[in-house]
């Protein structure tokens, strides 16, 4: 740790800082466990590292001490803005703070490829956060990596396989376009407060060329008709997508008596194609007036 910086619980008594359960803070006051998150996303020096919701910036700490080259913080709690200009200071040109929602954010402007994404995510925006990051076009992304603090209920959905009940659109879109590993659980002591849940820290890493090849647009669809009504067959489902499920079916090579938690990725990738096949085909048809 810099010489310049007291003690993170000084820093948060002295700026009057509390967790807020309105804005998904659970904070993480152990250097230990930070520097390990941090290691868990080596190596950091040559990349641009982006942190969502630092609060008083323990994580930060451990990124800066790991070797960051230059850090962009993403904070919407104005509370939370001086503690982390105090870390600034202290390690001069390598941290910028964004006081903006992270929903609002456009992170392909502000880090520049190949960066790294590294973040104790505030729970109530972490899966929006990360679908949105699964869906950055064009793929290849901006980011190189995404080591990500999940509830681990959200980390089973990304790593569940298919016939699980917690396997679903989460786990497709993710599989399909990263390589997914679990690292290791927080125990929910480690954090101020204590969330009722334990966590899970997982690593996502970017398929350069996912494979089957489609189009994200039209897999989100069928996923999405599939999945909402995941307890009945596909024939029934998709029919909130096509008007002949049966021929997507068809040239997906795939069983109408199927449900969707029974579809492997690769299956969903030929549903989504079939798919754009299909929409293209009626796109032509009502061109030419037929």
């Amino acid at each position: 740790m810099s010489a310049a910086l007291p003690p993170l619980r000084e820093v948060i008594a002295r700026h009057g800082l509390s967790a807020r359960k309105g804005l998904g803070q659970n904070f993480l006051l152990d250097l230990n466990l930070t520097r390990r998150i941090a290691r868990a996303a080596a190596p950091l020096e040559g990349h641009v590292i982006v942190e969502v919701g630092p609060g008083p910036g323990g994580l930060t700490r451990s990124l800066l001490e790991e070797g960051a080259g230059r850090i962009v913080a993403i904070e919407k709690d104005c509370r939370c803005i001086a503690a982390l200009e105090e870390i600034a200071a202290a390690y001069p040109g390598r941290l910028v703070i964004v006081e903006q929602d992270a929903l609002t954010v456009d992170f392909a402007a502000i880090a520049e490829p190949p960066a790294k994404i590294v973040s104790n995510l505030p729970y109530n925006i972490a899966t929006p956060l990360l679908v949105g990051w699964l869906k950055t076009e064009p793929w290849p992304p901006w980011y190189a990596s995404m080591t990500l603090m999940f509830q681990k209920e959200v980390a089973d959905r990304l790593t569940a396989p298919p016939g699980s009940k917690t396997y679903g659109r989460l786990s497709i879109i993710a599989r399909w376009r990263t390589t997914v590993k679990p690292l290791f659980d927080v125990d929910r002591r480690a954090f101020t407060p204590p969330p009722k849940v334990t966590s899970t820290l997982v690593q996502l890493v970017p398929v350069p060329v996912p494979e089957p090849a489609c189009d994200i647009r039209y897999l989100e669809r069928v996923t999405a008709a599939a999945f909402g009504q995941r307890r009945k067959m596909l024939r029934t489902s998709l029919k909130g997508v096509t008007a002949d499920p049966e021929r997507l079916l068809e040239q997906a090579g795939i069983s109408g008596d199927h449900r969707a938690e029974e579809i492997d990725v690769a299956g969903f990738c030929r549903l989504a194609a079939a798919l754009a096949d299909a929409c293209e085909a009626d796109s032509k048809r009502e061109g030419s007036g037929t």
